[in-house]
């Protein structure tokens, strides 16, 4: 068996007023990412981390922020088209593991929500993925709540 490891890292800037998107969920919270599509910036870490592991480059190869096609796109459909291209290589996903760096809100109650979504869309199972969460400590940009970020470690394999 062959396997590969992919890491993968995305990172926004907060603004109020915007929504907040985080592995497919709407969360309830007093700013949101800025991007050309929804700014899941977990879900864009997963993506380059499976898109690595994979040797197919990186999202924004992919998805390029000029294109107005992905303008406010929901980034679950990215992370659908990435498992597809590394499907189509010959390859499974095993398993991913993330952490989001973020002041507020707090993530823990909305974890397993997140996987539900996100596990159909890699084919795994909700046991496959771990996401974390963690605060910058009030420091740096994560810190003043000027931005958020996301970090994420894919495993992928086939036979042979």
């Amino acid at each position: 068996m062959k396997i590969r490891v992919g890491f993968g890292f995305d990172v926004h800037p907060l603004e109020s007023g915007k929504d907040l998107w985080l592995g497919g969920l709407k969360l309830p919270a007093a700013k949101g990412a800025v991007g050309h599509s929804d700014a899941d910036v977990l879900i864009h870490a997963i993506c380059d981390a499976l898109l690595g592991a994979a040797n197919l480059g990186d999202i924004g190869t992919h998805f390029v922020n000029t294109d107005a096609r992905w303008a406010g796109k929901e980034s679950s459909y990215f992370l659908g088209e990435v498992t597809r291209m590394v499907l189509a290589k010959g390859w499974t996903i095993e398993n991913v593991d993330c952490t989001v760096t973020l002041e507020m809100p707090k993530l823990k109650p909305h974890i397993p929500a997140m996987k539900r979504i996100l596990a159909p869309l890699m084919n795994i199972s909700e046991d496959d993925i771990s996401i974390k969460a963690t605060t910058n400590e009030k420091l740096g940009y994560v810190g003043r709540t000027e931005g958020l970020n996301a970090y994420a470690v894919a495993l992928i394999a086939r036979k042979g």
